[in-house]
């Protein structure tokens, strides 16, 4: 199997094709689509073919990937400068939550949570901010938008656990009376030779909703980006629905180019959106063509927007975590705006232990496509958790930015029963910890009056450790964890490294959207010189991007948020 196959979980796409512009409501027209393969049970009467012209991200799949780079750069410019749209009945769905508190280490001392590789929620906010509008508050995870960029953490040495574990130190550029920590998780990246076959089910949304530029077409010019790369040992299929739910491509040898990319061509929307029933099939079909030892997933690709059969948070969530045990994992590519149901996507695929993207342009689907395809579909650890036990002589207060909806209870990092978050190939994660030191003059809470004072002096208080780091994880396969630990000691560098340098800027502009708390004033021109000076390495440009976003987001006001 080529490396470029592991890009294929998150099938997302490219550039729009000539379809109107979503009004927000669905397509009254049925959904026309031909299976190639038709049976009984998956071809209703009302799918018909409707050809569609060859584009120009089909011929882009065929070229190496080096030339597919430089073509999903052409179609995928700078973020734009704002422009005022039309006004349209904003019906996008976020999940409602508060930020980390902060906590005094004497009362409670350990703090636990869940790993999350998702990175939605940075490609959301950038394409919110390119249409002029600030994006509310409920859209920004801070985490996914710092976990968007690669830190260049040390790879894990050979033999040892499937990921290593780089800490650092420096003062917190919003607050010189605290310090930021950073931990930061490189999984192992195999040789291409080791990648097994993958078995990929592309679940794709084809309703009325749909119907957009920016939706279905920047879909199938995605998918297209990625056929040229699939060989014989792999296999696709292909599931959509609408009102109803069909089987459009049986599962394919990778290497049958022409046979997809046909399948895609005939893709079109109309209809309402049945999505339970579409993910009831989708992995059916995965069973049907299961690997053993290979890579099976589905990749789910829809706005999110369901509105016939199951349509209950908690039944589509139930009908996925069922699917656990099977050996197939979920990810959910989000398109689209004015109807995005953000909160399904994102949980979709926490239960389906897979990770969820949002895909605003080409260049996005190349990045998760093709370059961060081996993360995406290949995992090297499951259920990895995070447990930090504070040392009260040295670390008086802490806060945990991002991972609200992440967080675990102090006895679940030892419950293998308690799902957590999984690592793929090659994938990086990073958490940042705002922390006061006992004595800085950097805390945030009283003391309590009744409270006891004699913990802290149970430790010798001239300790270097600053605090003991715990690591769960299982291996795929087993059902026990394995445990890594490691104390970390006080760093006293007074300098910004461009790792956790960079790491802080997009931290501090995540929490300047969510109407920045914590960070004494710091405004968003601090922020930029903060991330100019420690862009570092940029070959993807990615970087320089986020440096134009903040000056977007400066020349917004509160009145343009969304």
């Amino acid at each position: 199997m080529v490396a470029g196959l592991i890009m294929l979980t998150a099938c997302s796409t490219g550039p729009g094709l000539d379809e109107p512009a979503d009004s927000g409501e669905e397509d009254s027209r049925p959904s026309a689509i031909e299976p190639d393969n038709p049976t009984p049970r998956q071809s209703p009467d009302r799918l018909q073919a409707r050809p569609e012209p060859r584009h120009e991200a089909a011929d882009v799949a065929m070229l190496p990937t080096a030339r597919v780079r430089e073509a999903a750069r052409s179609h995928a410019a700078a973020p734009p400068m704002p422009q005022r749209l039309q006004q349209v009945v904003d019906r996008e769905n976020y999940h409602a939550f508060d930020d980390n508190p902060v906590h005094r280490v004497a009362e409670r001392p350990v703090s636990t949570f869940s790993i999350d590789v998702d990175t939605g929620s940075y490609a959301n906010v950038r394409r919110m901010l390119g249409q002029g509008r600030l994006p509310p508050t409920d859209a920004v995870r801070v985490e996914e938008m710092i976990n968007y960029f690669d830190y260049d953490y040390p790879a894990p040495a050979a033999g040892q656990a499937p990921f290593s574990v780089t800490v650092e130190q420096a003062p917190t550029p919003w607050n010189p009376a605290t310090r930021l920590l950073q931990i930061g998780i490189r999984g192992a990246s195999p040789p291409t030779e080791a990648i097994p076959p993958a078995n990929l089910v592309f679940l794709i949304d084809v309703s009325g909703s749909m119907n957009s530029a920016d939706k279905l077409g920047l879909l199938r010019n995605g998918l297209k980006l990625l056929v040229g790369q699939l060989d014989a040992h792999d296999r696709v299929a292909m599931v959509v629905y609408a009102g109803t739910t069909a089987v459009v491509l049986e599962s394919t040898p990778g290497d049958r180019h022409g046979t997809i990319n046909a399948a895609i061509d005939r893709l079109s929307a109309g209809g309402s959106t049945n999505g339970g029933a579409g993910i009831a099939l989708a992995y059916a079909q995965a069973r049907q063509g299961f690997i053993e030892g290979g890579i099976n997933r589905i990749v789910l690709a829809t706005d999110g927007d369901f509105n016939v059969g199951t349509v209950s948070f908690e039944a589509l969530l139930d009908q996925v975590k069922r699917q656990r045990k099977s050996g197939i994992a979920l990810t959910t590519l989000g398109f689209g705006t004015g109807n995005y149901n953000d909160h399904l996507m994102e949980q979709l695929a926490d239960a389906g232990d897979g990770n969820h993207a949002y895909i605003d342009t080409l260049n996005e689907a190349r990045k998760v496509l093709v370059e961060e395809m081996h993360a995406t579909l290949m995992t090297i650890a499951r259920d990895v958790k995070i447990q930090l036990e504070f040392n009260p002589a040295v670390v008086a207060e802490y806060r945990l930015i991002g991972y609200e909806n992440r967080a675990l209870r102090r006895e679940d990092f030892n419950n293998d029963a308690v799902d957590a978050g999984d690592i793929g190939a090659g994938h990086t994660v990073t958490a940042l910890y705002e922390i006061a030191l006992t004595g800085s003059g950097g805390e945030r809470v009283d003391v309590l009056r009744y409270g006891s004072r004699s913990r802290a002096t149970t430790i010798d208080g001239s300790s270097r450790e600053l605090g003991f780091l715990r690591l769960r994880y299982k291996r795929p396969g087993d059902d026990s964890s394995r445990l890594i630990e490691q104390a970390i000691e006080r760093q006293e560098r007074d300098d910004t490294g461009y790792r956790i340098g960079f790491a802080a800027a997009v931290a501090a502009f995540g929490q300047y959207l969510r109407g920045g708390r914590y960070l004494e004033g710091y405004d968003l021109s601090a922020i930029h010189e903060l991330a100019s000076r420690s862009r570092g390495e940029d070959p993807s440009g990615y970087r320089g991007e986020f440096l134009q976003l903040l000056r977007l987001a400066d020349s917004l006001s509160p009145a343009d948020r969304a």
